[in-house]
């Protein structure tokens, strides 16, 4: 899955939509909404979605209801812990109807 459909799925599931020219919450107002740069974002899924996000040996892992997903933090420990927040959130949309 590449990024821009990991977005979209991880906006569907916290309630964003993506409209042309960016996206819009439940409430109809433009938002710059970028989970994979700002952190900001990142901790709105997680509490949005209630996402339990954990570290161990070298790994950033992010459980949902349905299973977890993990990542190496490797060299920029909040890039990886953003994009498993995503991801998860993705996989969270990608189970919806």
């Amino acid at each position: 899955m590449n990024d821009k459909e990991m977005l979209e799925l991880a906006a569907k599931a916290a309630g964003v939509e993506k409209v042309s020219g960016g996206y819009i919450n439940e409430e109809w107002m433009p938002i710059n909404w970028k989970p994979l740069d700002d952190c900001s974002d990142a901790l709105r899924l997680i509490v949005r979605l209630k996402l339990n996000v954990e570290f161990s040996d070298g790994y950033v892992i992010v459980e949902t209801n349905g299973g977890s997903v993990s990542f190496e933090l490797g060299n920029n420990p909040f890039a990886a812990t953003r994009r498993a927040i995503v991801r998860a959130a993705a996989e969270i949309g990608r189970e919806m109807k």
